[in-house]
């Protein structure tokens, strides 16, 4: 019957009692997956994860520099890591870091945020994700 109509026949299911298989165009078939694939793929977003790095002796407008490109990350979709980077005998004033990072949080207070990841001191860094929460 596919060489009488000039189509393809194609096996479904070939485990199932009987075998399942379909009479069709075989290229049409794969140019109609291939088209739907495409459009899904091209209306999901991927999350990224963006990174804001900053030292603790941050100048006021280097840090509002910061703040605006996390906001911005946020409301694009985008996961935010915040880095607060300790070089040298910095280690031993951590906990201004740490004050840093709260105060960096507490600056995202009127936006929709997840706190993915709680500020944590990991090596020579202060890290901290933070991820919309409509996501």
């Amino acid at each position: 019957m596919a060489r009488e109509r000039d189509l393809d026949l194609v096996v479904v299911s070939p485990n199932q009692a009987p075998p399942v298989a379909k009479i069709l165009n075989w290229g049409k078939y794969k140019y109609e997956i291939d088209k739907r694939a495409k459009e899904a793929k091209k209306k999901q977003h991927t999350v990224d994860i963006k990174e804001v790095k900053m030292r603790y002796k941050i100048d006021v407008h280097d840090y509002d520099v910061r703040l605006k490109a996390a906001k911005k990350f946020i409301s694009a979709g985008n996961k935010v890591k915040v880095v607060v980077m300790l070089r040298g005998r910095e280690i031993q004033h951590s906990h201004l870091a740490m004050d840093l990072i709260n105060k960096f949080l507490a600056d995202f207070e009127n936006e929709n945020i997840t706190i993915e990841k709680k500020p944590q001191l990991e090596g020579r860094n202060v890290v901290m994700v933070l991820a919309p929460s409509g996501k």
